[in-house]
Order: C-alpha cells, then structure tokens, then sequence
C-alpha cells in the first residue's frame, strides 16, 4: 500500500451518537490520526453535499507525521454521516462540532476550514471562540457574492471570446436567477467548473499521483455526495450568501490567531479579494502557492504542509 495512504502511527475512530428528540441515535463518521496530546486540527470539508474523504485519503496521514493530532469528520447529512432528518443548517454544524470536541476530549483546537467549511469554521468561532486556538482557512469561502460575480464576470470574457453561445446562454439565465437561491449557487459553480476554476493550471508529478492513489482508494469508493443537502441548506438556513470579513476582523479582536492558505490560481477568487484576506489578517498571516487552485494539500502538497507547519509554529 502507497504510504500516503497507511494508517498513522497512532489512530482513533469514533462514531458520535447524534440524537434529537423523537428519533433515533444518528452517528456522525470522523478519524483521527496522529497522537493524541499533540495539538489538535479538526479538518472540515468544503459542501453542503461534501466529505473529507479527499483530504482523509490524501493529507491527514502526512499532516500527523509533522507532530499533529488530526481529525477528520463528515457533517451530518453529508459524506459518510447519513442522517435522512439532517437539516443541513449551521447551529446543526455548531452542535456536532461541540459533541465532537466533547466526544476527543479536547479542550482548545485549531481549525483547519476548506472552501464551504471555511464558513462553517469561521461561524463556529465567533460563536465559541474559548474553544478555538487557531482558525486556518483554506481556499475558504469568505465574500461569497463577490465570488459568484467573479466567476460569471470572468467565465463571461471566455464564452464571448470562444463564442461559446451555449455557456454565453447560461450564463444570461443565471444572472436572472435570485440571488439567495440554491440554483444561482449549483449553476454558477457549473460554469466555473467548465471553465477549470477548480484545477491546478499545471498538473505536477505530486499531485498526479496523489490524484491516482485517492481515485484508486477506498476512500474515493466511500466519496458519498448527499445531492440533497445544498437544497436542504437553503431551505433550512438563512445565512445562504454571506460577507464573513466583518466576523473575520472580529475573530482577531478577541485573539484568536487566524490564517489562510490560498491558490494563487483558484478561480473562484479574485484578487481584490485576495488582498481584503491579507488586509485583514495581515500579510505575515496569509501564505499564497504558486500553481495551485482550489485544493492545496493535493496541488501542492509539499508546499500545503509546510505552510500549515509555520503556521501551527507561531
């Protein structure tokens, strides 16, 4: 077995009983790898209708390995925590992280955010922000509707300029959509994965065989994707397209050490957002990769690890 997918020297499996009044226990799926003692890491997955199994197969190990006690987990309704009474809404999110904190025994930890999990994992900490040490965002989404409009500004330029009229098409009836609605989200993000917003513009020998090893895993067998989630978190959440820059800044004011981790060729951002994340944070707090989009610890995950590693340092 590659050793990027062995088990770590140490590791933890629990499933949390979740349970809500007049139904039955649901369980929650998460791992942890490493030493228990070492500073904590929850990672969470990007979605609604995600799971951590990328990150899991790919970096969890190889994180550990740096001194660190990594967990993983999949929020319920998502990936591997089936639950079909989910709401797939944020105070949900919060209560399951609470439980998970409980269930590891762990006092402080330090929160590793990826993309939509960047929301939740910000959220989280103005919320309970005793329980956080550290707050890293990667490639996380923070000023969601200068994302959209950046997506559909830029993919706009391409389709005119390919005379793609059936993406130029697509791309009127989106700017028609509302706003607020989970089908202005799923077709928005449609157009910038045609486009290749979420790929690495040059793929390395690294990260072509991390990409192989996790398409060839068990993992990427266990890859489940809720298709309804993204319609339950609209239905069930108000806070569906959201500015996090004024919770950021508050999240600093109560000292609470906050980074971020970004590909300097991911898509969805452009760079005057960029520059309000490294505005707010401080230049020192930000660390941008070269050749890489929207997954760093797969496009380049030498560079991801040791950006987390200083960080984690400081």
């Amino acid at each position: 077995m590659n050793h990027f997918f062995r088990t770590a020297f140490a590791t933890t499996f629990i499933l949390i009983s979740i349970i809500a009044p007049g139904s039955i226990a649901q369980q929650i799926y998460s791992k942890a790898y490493g030493q228990k003692g070492d500073p904590a890491i929850i990672y969470l997955h990007g979605g609604p209708r995600g799971n951590s199994t990328l990150f899991e197969a790919t970096t969890a190990n190889a994180l550990a390995k740096k001194g660190f006690y990594v967990i993983v987990y999949d929020r319920r309704g998502e990936g591997r925590s089936s639950d079909t009474e989910a709401k797939i809404n944020f105070d949900e999110a919060f209560s399951d992280l609470n439980t998970l904190i409980k269930d590891y025994d762990l006092a402080k930890v330090n929160l590793l955010g990826h993309s939509f999990g960047g929301i939740v994992s910000t959220l989280y900490t103005e919320r309970f922000p005793q329980k956080v040490e550290r707050l890293i965002l990667v490639g996380a989404l923070f000023s969601q509707q200068e994302s959209y409009d950046h997506i559909l500004t830029t993919s706009l330029k391409i389709a005119t300029q390919a005379r793609d009229s059936t993406m130029l098409k697509k791309i009127s009836y989106i700017k028609t959509l509302n706003e607020q609605s989970e089908q202005y989200r799923k077709q928005t993000y449609e157009v910038a994965s045609h486009f290749g917003f979420f790929k690495m513009p040059r793929p390395t020998l690294e990260s072509r065989e991390l990409t192989e090893e996790y398409e060839n895993s068990n993992f990427s067998k266990s890859n489940i994707r809720n298709d309804k989630a993204p319609i339950l978190f609209y239905q069930n959440e108000s806070r569906v397209n959201i500015d996090t820059k004024p919770i950021l800044k508050d999240i600093i004011q109560k000292n609470i050490k906050l980074s971020a981790i970004y590909g300097l060729q991911d898509g969805i951002f452009s760079k005057n957002q960029i520059s309000d994340i490294k505005r707010i944070i401080g230049p020192q707090n930000l660390y941008t990769i070269e050749n890489c989009s929207h997954y760093p610890f797969v496009d380049q995950q030498a560079k991801f690890l040791q950006s987390v590693q200083e960080i984690m340092d400081k």
